[in-house]
């Protein structure tokens, strides 16, 4: 689950990271959505051209209010807020202010899928 401010070529790449680990993990259930907190009147048509251009097929693209749902308490100066969970139990957390998400940040949050994906069974199982 991803919180974001605005759309930037960081977190579309993140986005993309996420959608390819949702269809190659499809027999684990595995789903992923970005809850846009904006008041963006145009961002509609952004996300649709962002999931048509980037080929997206299962990460969820919403939008909410600036503040986002009140029950996450999503904080007010992250720019991007990443949550790994798993059985509504927290496994990952991460906030990046405006700038802050880099390469090695992305791949940090890729490798630790490995938190929320059961363990692959060996070969000779």
């Amino acid at each position: 689950m991803i919180f974001a401010r605005e759309v930037s070529d960081p977190l579309t790449s993140l986005v993309k990271k996420l959608d390819e680990a949702v269809v190659n993990n499809k027999s684990c259930r595995m789903g992923s959505f970005v809850v846009f907190c904006t008041d963006d009147e145009g961002l509609k048509d952004k996300l649709k051209s962002l999931a048509e251009k980037e080929q997206l097929k299962k990460v969820i693209l919403t939008i909410d209010n600036p503040a986002g749902p009140t029950s996450y308490k999503v904080a007010k100066d992250a720019d991007i807020t990443v949550v790994l969970y798993d059985q509504r139990e927290v496994k990952a957390n991460y906030t990046f202010k405006k700038g802050e998400l880099k390469d090695k940040d992305i791949e940090k949050i890729v490798k630790d899928l490995s938190k929320i994906l059961p363990e692959k069974k060996k070969a000779s199982e």
